[in-house]
């Protein structure tokens, strides 16, 4: 009688072949930082004023330790597996091609938006020296004729440089995160050199005027979450850094940690550093009229017009730095698709720089398509926050399930605590799902379902061999979201209309406040977590799609 073959505890991990890994530790540390610091910190301050008043500056800090909560569980498995676009990749490992393609497409969807967005805030902060790149209607801005040519050339020039190979991408992100980390330095100095006036912290309605909530609340309707997701990055290019075990947990945590100590020391020098006048109706109602943003119009209202007119530089610089990232991305995401056999082939094919120059063209020509004048386009910060934090949280369980699937897996950088800290990551980003509300989580749902009709037209047309769809393993995501939605929907929790009408601490009008959302995500999370492991892929089968073979690494043009 035959001995049955053992579980393999360890997999032989298979790198991407044909990719550069010219990537070295500060370039893969500014490509998060870069993403972070975009256009979002020309606005942060003043969004999460509003909501929050100085309470705001709790705000960063608990978003900060959310973010790097979900940071630290891939930097185990980028480290352990450091390939191109592993955010997508790594669910496939152990739940399969369902699980993969769900958190993938809708992962891809969000960063596809990004770039067009960034050019859109560059044409709009450029609007008032050039008024015919755009106009406005409905107090919207919208693309103008010559502006959508602009708008073009600009996706255009992104997409040529990530062509011409990571190594000109490092260098030229390099130089324009330099530049923002001054300009923000000095802004920070000045603001506290010229007007500190810390009663501002308690003297208009309180340190938390709008109540304990609101801090919670401003963390995805202020974009400070949206700020944070730029960590992705270090995971996105580990495959493409010279030294991945040193280099990626640098970069996934630093770039978090310091951008947190900016963003926090420019929340405290911009709430002292407003004049007392500008607080007479309250923290809800400040506004500047400046187009380049609430740290130019401060600047102005000092008598600072010199640093105007650096913010303004600044306001087409930083978003363009950032759209240069999150094109990379982009592409990136698609490779990983295709290596997960979820796409077209022909979206790995490889350069003679190493970069897939086929995910280019389609990154390139979907986003151009977001420039076409749709309407309320402010809630696409919104869509990308909430469709970030579900394509994050696979993560924290795909490191319990390899944990037990690859249990003698080298792990050169190991989380302690068991499954506290995934389960703690899992949750967190099921908050900021949550914190997003139930309108825009349904735009996010209705992108997923478009998604799975592109995943079952792939599965029927394709000639190119693809995986078992792996249903069962990965049937803990549906289950999850559609929970999710649900408490999203029973919560309906809107922080602006909230913040604005004296709600904030129920969190909006429906049954589930942000208290207890909190408690009952925690249950659904636990839950959730421990089903995902019960469904687990089975080891050898996981094994299997780790060990992706040579033959199968993608062709060069």
């Amino acid at each position: 009688m035959a001995t049955p073959t053992a579980p393999p505890t360890r997999a032989h991990v298979q790198l991407d072949t044909g990719v550069r890994r010219d990537v070295n530790k500060l370039s893969l540390l500014f490509t998060g930082v870069g993403a972070i610091i975009g256009s979002g910190w020309l606005f942060g301050a003043l969004y999460a004023s509003q909501i929050a008043g100085p309470a705001a500056i709790l705000s960063w800090i608990i978003g900060a330790i959310m973010i790097m909560i979900i940071g630290l569980v891939y930097a185990e498995l980028a480290v352990m597996f450091p390939v191109v676009g592993g955010i997508i990749r790594f669910p496939h490992y152990s739940f399969g091609s369902f699980a993969s393609f769900s958190s993938g497409w809708i992962s891809w969807l969000a960063a596809a938006a990004v770039t067009p967005i960034e050019v859109l805030a560059t044409l709009q902060y450029t609007d008032p020296y050039i008024e015919w790149l755009m106009y406005q209607e409905e107090g919207q801005y919208l693309v103008s004729g010559p502006g959508l040519v602009v708008a073009i050339a600009l996706m255009a020039l992104y997409s040529a440089i990530n062509v011409l190979g990571v190594h000109l991408f490092a260098k030229l992100n390099n130089a324009l995160v330099w530049w923002k980390l001054a300009v923000i330095a000095l802004v920070i100095v000045v603001f506290f050199a010229v007007s500190f006036n810390p009663g501002n912290l308690t003297n208009f309605g309180g340190f938390a005027p709008s109540g304990v909530g609101a801090v919670f609340a401003a963390i995805p309707a202020a974009g400070i979450a949206f700020s944070y997701l730029g960590f992705r990055n270090g995971v996105e290019f580990a495959g493409e850094t010279d030294n991945p075990q040193r280099n990626v947990p640098f970069a996934l945590i630093g770039s978090v940690l310091l951008t947190a100590i900016i963003y926090v020391l420019l929340q405290i020098a911009f709430i002292t550093g407003l004049p007392e006048a500008v607080l007479g109706d309250g923290w809800a109602n400040l506004a500047f009229q400046e187009s380049a943003g609430p740290l130019a119009g401060l600047s102005l209202l000092l008598g600072l017009a010199w640093m105007a007119w650096l913010l303004r530089i600044d306001a087409i610089i930083s978003p363009a730095d950032t759209g240069l990232i999150y094109a990379g991305v982009t592409t990136r995401l698609s490779y990983a698709n295709a290596r997960n056999d979820n796409a077209p082939q022909a979206l790995t094919k490889l350069n003679n720089r190493g970069i897939p120059y086929i995910s280019i063209i389609l990154m390139f020509v979907v986003g151009c398509f977001f420039f076409l004048p749709f309407p309320g386009w402010a809630q696409f910060i919104g869509f990308i926050t909430s469709a970030f934090a579900v394509s994050f949280a696979p993560g924290a369980l795909v490191v319990g399930a390899l944990r037990r699937q690859i249990p003698d897996q080298e792990r050169p950088f190991k989380l302690p605590g068991g499954d506290l800290l995934p389960i703690l990551a899992f949750y967190f980003s099921n908050l900021l799902v949550f914190w997003s509300t139930w309108s825009i989580n349904e735009k996010m749902l209705i992108g997923l379902l478009v998604g799975y009709v592109v995943f079952v037209v792939y599965h029927m047309t394709t000639k190119h061999s693809t995986p078992p769809i792996d249903f069962k393993s990965g049937s803990w995501f549906p289950i999850w979201l559609a929970g999710m939605l649900i408490i999203s929907y029973l919560g309906e929790m809107d922080p602006s209309s909230a913040a604005s009408s004296g709600l904030i601490l129920n969190g909006g009008d429906g049954p589930i406040g942000i208290g207890l959302g909190a408690i009952v995500i925690a249950v659904w999370s636990v839950l959730i977590y421990y089903y995902a492991m019960s469904v687990r892929l089975p080891a050898q089968r996981a094994v299997s799609y780790i060990e992706k073979t040579p033959t199968d690494a993608p062709t060069t043009a």
